[in-house]
């Protein structure tokens, strides 16, 4: 790669719209947090935790995400997580994020939806007095418990609804499908909350057939595997429904062999609206920086494509037009500079 192409992807403004913010969770704030609270954790050391990050599939990678979650118990815990992550996020140029949160992995553990919530939400706030980035909250529900649960879940968060703009499904997919929710999401469109779902990363792209039709995702996350139905691909492109794809992420976790193989240039040559995003970096190997310099790299990308991309990440965010208009225009803005100077 060119120091003037990594000089683009790294110093052009960037909205992320797939960051699990429990993912964000470094070893480091793991062992501080775990001393905090009292919490005993099966690794012996922060070097032990890192070794352990060798993921066969997505089930193997939540056995340790959720041992990892155990040490957030109060609200300073998730204010510290989030203000950890955004750090890095400002860093990378990130100007906006839409952060998932899973409460359900918390509640049940008898952690209060109030201190959850709070402390999320407040980092959100003092990330914009700090470093003018805007972030808003979507509230995950874990696919592989019960709709009932998940319905518990919701009406729980809404006495936070102004906190967060919206839900979305994570966690194992395969054998848990989007109808498994359909009443859930049903009552959050009622509510007038935002809908994104999970689907295609591991399952079949039946799933994102239903997660459109069924839950009424306006964003699919991840959904690589649209390319096996052309149908599908077809649709995608047609209504410029957006994909939040995370390039490290599906080769950790066995999506992909290699990142040579990645679909994502296809999918973009495909006309579809395809982001890129970090999922959960600290587990990962990587921000959102890291993502897309290793991507352009596997892919041989260039220039058109960074600017393809970023546009895409703010196209498909749930901001205020007028915000994203701004930040649009500081995208080509930054373009036009860029130009002037390496082209």
């Amino acid at each position: 790669m060119t120091p003037a192409l990594r000089s683009l992807l790294t110093g052009m403004p960037k909205d992320e719209l797939h960051i699990h913010i429990e993912g964000s969770l470094e070893p480091e704030l793991i062992f501080q947090l775990a001393r905090r609270n009292g919490v005993s954790l099966p690794y012996a050391s922060v070097e032990q935790l890192r070794a352990a990050y060798a993921f066969t599939n997505l089930q193997s990678f939540l056995d340790i995400y959720y041992a990892g979650a155990s040490v957030l118990l109060t609200e300073d815990d998730f204010y510290a997580m989030a203000m950890a992550y955004f750090e890095r996020a400002a860093a990378d140029h990130v100007v906006h994020a839409e952060l998932f949160f899973d409460p359900q992995t918390h509640t049940s553990r008898g952690v209060p939806m109030a201190a959850v919530i709070g402390g999320l939400y407040r980092a959100c706030q003092d990330a914009r007095q700090r470093w003018g980035l805007h972030a808003e909250l979507i509230l995950c529900f874990l696919r592989h418990l019960s709709q009932e649960d998940a319905m518990a879940s919701l009406e729980l968060a809404l006495t936070y609804r102004h906190q967060f703009i919206g839900v979305g499904l994570d966690s194992s997919e395969l054998g848990h499908p989007p109808e498994k929710f359909t009443q859930v999401f049903a009552r959050c469109r009622d509510l007038g909350l935002r809908v994104v779902a999970h689907a295609g990363e591991e399952g079949p792209p039946a799933y994102i057939h239903s997660a459109l039709d069924v839950l009424g995702a306006e964003r699919i996350d991840h959904g690589v595997q649209a390319e096996q139905d052309s149908a599908l691909m077809q649709r995608l492109a047609r209504q410029c429904t957006p994909l939040t794809v995370c390039p490290l992420s599906n080769i950790k976790l066995c999506v992909f062999d290699e990142l040579r193989q990645h679909n994502l240039r296809r999918l973009l040559e495909a006309g579809l609206c395809v982001t890129i995003n970090s999922d959960d970096p600290s587990y990962f190997g990587g921000y959102l920086n890291d993502n897309y310099i290793q991507t352009f790299e596997a892919l041989d990308l260039g220039p058109e494509h960074a600017i393809q991309l970023a546009r895409h990440s703010f196209e498909a965010s749930f901001v205020d037009p007028a915000l994203r208009d701004h930040w649009l225009i500081q995208l080509d803005e930054y373009h036009q500079a860029w130009s002037a100077t390496h082209v």
